[in-house]
């Protein structure tokens, strides 16, 4: 029996449903006889797509898997997506982030393959999320209850190895290194993570939306959640609706928030926001002012708390003075690849507004994210549907890029 053939009814017993079951069915004789098996009793050949240079076309090629060591894990990626840290890694927007050949990606599920020494709380067969920010759930950082930062596995986008022995699980064909990206490197059929990386989920739930936990979502709802702590009858200012900004709308909506002011140049997203909670809309292009006046005008002062979430520092002091003085609290969650420094002079905090950054919207991944897809299974009108905007087979990876760099998509996920 192919191994591929025992994992799907390892997934039927964890009551997979009957079309996912027979989808990785199929696509294990299929991978069978296409050239996804062992390349050695310890090595598997796959399909990924490798980045060679800044801006390059992604090569689908086939690569070689080494097995997972001690604290490793070996994944069978089921659902990936791309987001835009995935898009500027590619373009190679930050000159000292640039690694190659690399194969990215970061958000993403799948099930179990294998397990190296000491990993004892996930098995083969295991249902999981991959996640950038890990948590091993023993350094000072991890027992902190006001960091979700990790003293060894944060998230790190200089770190391009394993950090048990500093190589690489990926090689080419012929025995090269491909390096690791964010701790997960998800655009390939299998991937080779640190356990502290992996969070075992309720095999019950959907793996293809509960994918956008992997990132978006939790960036997005953790940081209203944790970061922030909306309450009842709050306002809300979010600057830049993409499926971060978009997961911001949706967290301060289940958290009760009054006023929901999304901020985007790209009218299509006023739909797309007032769906999942958005009260009102402003395109800054259409505006004879600017957006923090207007946003002051129509709160009477200003919003409790805005979210930054276009990685853009004049989009930041917006936000930033978009929030009522004396207890407005501005979020950052957009990523900033510029070399300028933070557009705010010291006296302006004093007049009681501050600024706080959020990476993973503050969750401890393995500690919150299970009990995030409990919630969420249970929760009818979230409507995670909305964020997936397409859905394409892994080897058009090309073309899902496209769609995000045209501002056509929020997330698409990519299946195998």
């Amino acid at each position: 029996m192919y191994l591929l053939e025992t994992y799907a009814i390892i997934m039927f017993k964890h009551c997979i449903s009957y079309h996912q079951l027979t989808t990785v069915f199929k696509r294990s004789k299929m991978e069978a006889k296409e050239g996804v098996n062992s390349h050695s009793a310890n090595e598997i050949t796959c399909k990924a797509a490798v980045a060679w240079g800044p801006g390059q076309p992604l090569s689908i090629q086939q690569i070689r898997v080494q097995p997972p060591q001690k604290l490793e894990v070996r994944i069978k990626i089921l659902f990936t997506s791309i987001c835009h840290t995935d898009l500027n890694a590619w373009q190679g927007v930050n000159e000292s982030q640039r690694v190659y050949p690399r194969i990215l990606g970061h958000e993403a599920s799948g099930v179990v393959e294998s397990v190296g020494e000491g990993v004892d709380d996930i098995k083969e067969g295991d249902h999981i999320l991959t996640i950038f920010n890990g948590e091993c759930g023993e350094c000072t950082y991890c027992k902190s209850k006001t960091t979700n930062l990790c003293a060894k596995f944060r998230v790190d986008p200089l770190q391009c190895v394993m950090r048990n022995d500093g190589k690489t699980r990926f090689l080419t064909q012929d025995g090269k290194p491909i390096y690791h990206f964010l701790n997960t490197s998800t655009f390939s059929e299998y991937t080779v993570m640190d356990s502290a990386c992996v969070v075992k989920i309720n095999p019950k739930a959907p793996l293809n939306t509960m994918t956008l936990l992997s990132c978006c979502l939790s960036t997005g709802m953790g940081s209203v959640i944790n970061t922030a702590n909306i309450h009842q009858g709050s306002t809300v200012a979010v600057f830049g609706l993409g499926a971060v900004g978009l997961a911001v709308i949706l967290g301060a909506k289940t958290r009760g928030a009054s006023t929901i002011i999304g901020i985007d140049i790209n009218d299509d997203k006023r739909i797309k926001g007032q769906k999942l909670g958005m009260t009102n809309f402003i395109n800054p292009n259409e505006l004879k002012t600017s957006v923090h006046e207007k946003i002051s005008e129509m709160t009477e002062g200003g919003v409790d708390f805005s979210f930054e979430c276009a990685g853009n520092l004049d989009v930041l002091r917006e936000a930033f003075l978009s929030t009522h003085d004396g207890w407005g609290l501005t979020v950052v969650l957009g990523i900033h690849p510029t070399p300028r420094m933070l557009p705010l002079h010291p006296m302006e905090l004093f007049d009681g507004r501050t600024i706080t950054g959020s990476v993973f919207g503050g969750c401890k991944g393995k500690t919150q994210l299970p009990l995030f897809v409990d919630q969420f299974m249970n929760m009818e009108d979230l409507k995670l549907e909305e964020f997936i905007t397409h859905e394409l087979p892994f080897n058009k990876i090309d073309q899902a890029f496209e769609l995000l760099i045209h501002g056509k998509s929020l997330r698409c996920l990519l299946h195998f």
